[in-house]
């Protein structure tokens, strides 16, 4: 459990992973800070190494060119200048930060420049995983793909990644299951080049991907990196009803993070306390962030959760995760909690 492979490679990674975007953007910005979140890359890394004993398996992080934008790619770099080889790199393309909003950029010329712009930020000569961060409806989505190829032919690229999007948009308007346009999408792709990964929101509060899109992934060999694995942090219990949040954070935008639904959605956090106080009370300190991830490693080999923090102590807690074995009982509790509630519902 304490490991995972990327795509049917023999790309090796710890079995939990770090999303670095709340280090620069999307969450809390008067809280960011450039030498904790630094810390915080420092400690999942040396949690993970203790997880899995000191074997030489590197820790995925996951940054984005438009995190910042681009300030979260320099700020993984400073990492990677010390403990390179601890570290699969993933960061994306295809989103352009604009004054009010975000403009999808796949032209092949554009691929290109980023990738190049990337490695220089990072300050390495190779990213591990190249995702494609959005599509860009006025490019053929196989041209953008090609163009990517390209750069695995390169060397400056080992793998290949799709992150998964407008999927709830999708369901409400025409029905069908949450993941189906990506599921088309990546067998478009399949046809131009092996796709290695697929990321994509997955939690005990959104399940949706275990319907169509896991399946997929696991019939043939793709790896599933769930994003948001926490809730956006509702599911490690420490948010509370009506506490707000600052304008700039995303959740202050979000249909599940109103006072109203946070508190329709506390009974799904106190299934997940319970069983953290079981695990506790039978010797092993466990905390309810770490049985949410657990969850998700139990969901099969495909899976490697990608929680996102900003906090040394944060990243350590989520590291340990891997070391948490649920029983048949505690899934099945899990199973039978309340499906979560958005004011869209």
């Amino acid at each position: 459990m304490e490991r995972r492979t990327i795509g049917a490679g023999a790309l090796e990674v710890a079995a939990i992973g770090l999303g670095c975007m709340p280090m620069s953007w999307a969450y809390t910005t008067s809280q960011q800070s450039g030498e904790e979140s630094l810390r915080a890359l420092n400690a999942m890394l040396d949690a993970n190494a203790r997880v899995r004993q000191g074997a030489a398996v590197p820790t995925l992080l996951d940054t984005a060119d438009m995190y910042g934008p681009f300030t979260n790619e320099l700020l993984v770099g400073r990492l990677l200048r010390a403990r390179r080889s601890e570290v699969f790199v993933s960061t994306k393309v295809g989103l352009l930060v604009g004054e009010q909003h975000l403009v999808a950029d796949g032209r092949p010329s554009h691929v290109r420049r980023a990738c190049d712009a990337s490695l220089r930020r990072l300050g390495t000569d190779v990213i591990d995983l190249y995702q494609l961060h959005r599509v860009d409806p006025e490019v053929p989505v196989e041209e953008t793909w090609g163009a990517m190829a390209e750069l695995v032919q390169a060397g400056k690229v080992r793998a290949l990644g799709l992150c998964a999007v407008g999927a709830r948009a999708h369901r409400r308007a025409r029905g069908g299951t949450l993941h189906d346009p990506t599921v088309t999408l990546l067998g478009r792709l399949q046809q131009v080049f092996p796709v290695s990964a697929v990321e994509a929101e997955l939690s005990v509060w959104s399940p949706d991907a275990l319907g169509a899109l896991l399946p997929w992934c696991s019939a043939r060999g793709v790896t599933l990196l769930a994003a948001m694995p926490l809730g956006n942090g509702f599911l490690t219990g420490r948010l509370t009803p009506g506490s707000g949040f600052e304008p700039d954070d995303l959740r202050a935008r979000h249909p599940r993070f109103t006072a109203e639904m946070m508190a329709e959605n506390q009974p799904i956090v106190a299934g997940l306390r319970r069983i953290a106080e079981r695990h506790s009370a039978a010797g092993t300190e466990t905390t309810t962030a770490q049985i949410a991830l657990a969850w998700l490693l139990a969901q099969g080999a495909a899976v490697i959760p990608v929680p996102g923090t900003k906090r040394a102590a944060w990243a350590s807690e989520n590291a340990g995760a891997a070391a948490v074995r649920l029983t048949e009982a505690d899934l099945q509790e899990i199973a039978e909690l309340p499906a979560a509630r958005g004011s869209w519902d």
